[in-house]
């Protein structure tokens, strides 16, 4: 009777002392990056990103803490950030990456203390550092005007140096293009390449080891399997993943390739012929081996993505993973050559796994939640990566290389969390479209009452080859939303990863068809639900989910109530001319608007415009080049010219994503007043 009252009162008093998460509450939050484990397995230096709503702006800086958490200090504060710690093999510092002196630079800072100093001072700028096996060089990646780049360095920095200053100090600010890809995420390209430069820590002499008219690392985040280049273990090569040959091609183009170069200098070797995108090259422990990760289709950005291991001796590749239905991430090799370990998607988680090198016998090491960023102690012993849940943003975290003792490392968010009262999300499967099971999270608010009859979230992920997982996120946090008191539905229709290709596939070409018809069973599903007003229901997306809710727009009648759609495709026709990606539109729509423009217009909503009924807000980023806010404006004005109530919300400073703290404040109080309008 007496544990009984005490839990009772235990109970009672955690209901006074937690609340349900609010917006502000995002920006208390400190959000961790890029651990890196030292080469002793002692430390783990990882970047921490604070918000300031106040200034619209972030303050990153470097961090310590020991593997067993106990010691923890902060490494850097300076007010320009600091991101990106990559320990050098013996230990004595940690390279990073910094604007504190105007452009990217690497950086480096003693492990013992002291002051950082600047390592590069390229005109262009340098990020993505990498060690030398022996540390007394630093490779790195640098944004350089190809036709100066087969110069001395010396010379092609003056050339280079130059070129951007007429750029900057130029009367106009016109630019010339003669081929695609021109521009990319939110940036234009400018003419430049990205090239990867050795340095010496000691002496200073620099190399570009990858002259000429092409990029030495994907420009495409689709392709990049974290660092996209390695050194060999004797440090005299250096492997790397090249895009697209004929460089006219590359924005239509999947076919990128590995090459190896030798680190003094010379001739680049192509490694791979495979026609579609190999990647992450690394090189085996023992330097027999690289592994890589290799797509099979061309042109196809969503194939599955298989680990493959080259014989440095033969010559000789074969698939590690060949009977494996999933895409691997990026690969760790263990000490002793004879393993590799990988994150992977699996039915809304990502688990970490292990594969030996003879293959097909892949073993799944850390279960659950959504795992990034590995890392394998140099006497393989243990693993270290970020972890996130639905309801907890990443920590980072050590786990045996069986998968036993799994302990965090970090607790940097602890403290927010302990007064907030956030319901873990439930997993459930319906019957999609011909009997298909498609999983669902299901969210409710944190006061549900069964009685209660609540309004209704239907949330589209992007992609459309993405997932809603067991994982965290500061665009779109569904128990935030449910915070609002809401019932949140998150499918994972056909096109979703992490349940097997076939299923990825099946969204190709059929954008408006199966998946439209699971996402509506979706709704189906949750508006039966008792605690549910199916009367009250809206849906809101953003890319792909944009997409899905400007079709639902002109094809699903009155069911929803408010829409909103956020960076969403409105004509495929216009958008596959103004896009940076156009080999996306070609798979999808199975060729050109010129030969197939029957598939251009099948499942486009502008066709639809004259059922327009339903009250939507748009949003749309003035820097998204990947669909640019062009489409958000035929949407608009559609609406406004047929009567729609509808509002449009735009970021003329965000790409695809919006990321400033005072923005995401403004997208999400506008989000959650247009829901309260119509669903209250």
């Amino acid at each position: 009777m007496r544990m009984l009252l005490v839990l009772m009162v235990t109970c009672t008093l955690h209901a006074q002392t937690t609340r349900p998460i609010q917006i502000g509450d995002f920006f208390r939050m400190k959000r961790i990056a890029s651990p890196a484990l030292s080469p002793d397995g002692r430390w783990v230096a990882y970047a921490v990103t604070t918000p300031d709503l106040a200034g619209n702006t972030s303050a990153t800086d470097l961090w310590l803490s020991s593997v067993d958490g106990k010691t923890v200090r902060q490494l850097t504060t300076h007010p320009a950030g600091d991101r990106n710690p990559v320990w050098s093999p013996d230990g004595k510092w940690i390279a990073f990456e910094s604007t504190r002196s105007g452009e990217n630079q690497i950086w480096l800072i003693s492990t013992t203390g002291g002051e950082a100093r600047q390592f590069t001072t390229l005109s262009s700028g340098a990020s993505q550092a990498l060690w030398s096996p022996d540390s007394k060089q630093l490779a790195f990646v640098s944004e350089v005007f190809p036709e100066f780049s087969a110069k001395p360095f010396t010379e092609s920095e003056a050339y280079s140096a130059k070129r951007l200053k007429e750029q900057s100090d130029g009367k106009h600010k016109a630019q010339v293009f003669t081929r695609l890809l021109y521009r990319h995420w939110d940036h234009y390209v400018q003419g430049k390449r990205q090239h990867i430069f050795v340095q010496s820590v000691d002496a200073g002499q620099t190399r570009n080891l990858t002259p000429g008219d092409r990029d030495a690392v994907p420009t495409s985040s689709t392709f990049s399997g974290g660092t996209d280049y390695a050194f060999s273990p004797d440090g005299k090569e250096l492997a790397y993943t090249a895009t697209p040959l004929p460089i006219h091609e590359e924005a239509w183009s999947t076919n990128h390739d590995i090459y190896t170069v030798p680190v003094a200098g010379g001739t680049p070797k192509q490694l791979t012929t495979n026609p579609a995108a190999d990647g992450a090259p690394r090189y085996s422990p023992d330097g027999k081996w690289i592994a890589y990760r290799a797509q099979l289709r061309p042109g196809y950005e969503a194939d599955r993505w298989q680990l493959m291991v080259v014989d440095r001796s033969t010559g000789v590749t074969r698939s590690l993973t060949a009977s494996f239905d999933a895409s691997v991430g990026s690969p760790v090799w263990s000490p002793d050559s004879k393993r590799l370990y990988f994150e992977s998607e699996e039915r809304a988680h990502t688990p970490i796994f292990c594969v030996s090198l003879a293959g097909n016998d892949m073993k799944k090491i850390v279960e659950s939640k959504t795992n990034h960023d590995l890392h394998l102690s140099s006497d393989g012993s243990f693993l270290v990566f970020t972890r996130a849940a639905a309801v907890r943003p990443a920590e980072i975290y050590r786990a045996g290389t069986d998968g036993s003792g799994l302990t965090p490392v970090t607790r940097l968010n602890d403290e927010v969390f302990s007064g907030l009262h956030i319901p873990e999300p439930e997993s459930i499967w319906y019957e999609g479209e011909g009997g298909t099971k498609v999983q669902a999270w299901l969210y409710k608010p944190p006061a549900f009452t069964p009685a209660t009859k609540y309004p209704l979230i239907l949330m589209v992920h992007g992609g459309p080859q993405g997932a809603w997982s067991n994982g965290w996120s500061y665009r779109w946090n569904p128990p935030l939303w449910a915070a609002q008191g809401y019932v949140v539905i998150a499918p994972n229709p056909r096109g979703s990863t992490g349940f097997g290709q076939k299923f990825t596939d099946e969204i190709s070409g059929d954008w408006g068809g199966k998946v439209f018809v699971d996402v509506m069973k979706a709704v189906d599903y949750a508006q039966a639900l008792p605690s549910v007003d199916p009367q009250r229901t809206a849906a809101a997306g953003a890319s792909f989910g944009g997409y899905m809710v400007n079709w639902i727009l002109g094809n699903a009648g009155n069911r929803f109530q408010a829409l909103i759609t956020h960076d969403g495709v409105y004509n495929f026709e216009s958008m596959y001319g103004s896009t940076d990606e156009v080999w996306f539109d070609e798979w999808e729509r199975g060729g050109t608007p010129w030969d197939k423009p029957e598939e251009y217009r099948r499942f486009s909503p502008h066709v639809y415009a004259k059922n327009f009924r339903t009250p939507t807000l748009v949003i749309h980023g003035g820097l998204d080049y990947r669909i640019p806010y062009t489409e958000a404006m035929q949407l608009f004005t559609a609406l406004q010219r047929q009567g729609v109530p509808s509002k449009f919300l735009f970021f003329p400073d965000e790409n695809h994503w919006v990321l400033k703290p005072a923005n995401s404040e403004l997208w999400h109080t506008t989000v959650f007043e247009w829901l309260g309008t119509y669903l209250r």
